[in-house]
């Protein structure tokens, strides 16, 4: 098993969901009512499936490594960049949440927060898994040894193997599906 192939094959995924979100935005920009099931299905993926699985995998295995073996490079690469991207991305959908319920309770003016978060959001992570996909992933791949490359792909099997018992993957790639054909299609 390759970790870093399925962590990129998972941000196509993620991307996919991404133009979920910002295509329900532009519903309500249009002046649709807000479905708010497929809201609370759009961030129940980005919390279970981008962040719990993906990010799970990449913090508890990939990133710790690179911190552990690469240096200051590695150390600053993770802590002060990937790291902290993750957590304004789950700040996003927190505040995404809060606006939803807001406008649920009827203020109408919180609309610009729902939109304004879920946007950035979007915009967030296209960047951060250009930056994963072009730059952190290669830079493990060529930095790290073959027995610390081979360590988390054992440790990220066994990841997903618990998590496919749950079935967690099919999951959230049928809400994946189920979201775009209302959305996109």
């Amino acid at each position: 098993m390759n970790s870093i192939k399925i962590m990129v094959d998972e941000h196509e995924n993620i991307l996919r969901m991404l133009k979920v979100v910002r295509s329900a935005c532009y519903g309500i920009f249009n002046d649709d009512d807000i479905c708010y099931e497929d809201f609370y299905d759009m961030v129940d993926f980005i919390r279970n499936y981008a962040d719990k699985h993906h990010h799970g995998k990449e913090e508890k295995f990939l990133f710790k490594e690179m911190k552990s073996n690469l240096g200051s490079v590695g150390n600053n690469l993770i802590t002060h960049g990937m790291l902290v991207e993750h957590d304004y991305g789950r700040m996003y959908v927190s505040n995404l949440i809060d606006a939803l319920e807001r406008v649920k309770n009827g203020d109408e003016e919180s609309k610009l927060d729902v939109i304004a978060n879920a946007i950035s959001y979007t915009h967030l992570l296209e960047r951060h898994i250009a930056k994963e996909n072009d730059g952190v992933y290669k830079f493990a791949e060529k930095s790290l040894s073959k027995e610390v490359l081979d360590d988390i792909n054992k440790k990220a099997e066994t990841f997903e193997q618990d998590a496919e018992a749950k079935g967690t993957q099919k999951n959230y790639l049928n809400l994946l599906q189920k979201l775009e054909k209302k959305y996109l299609y």
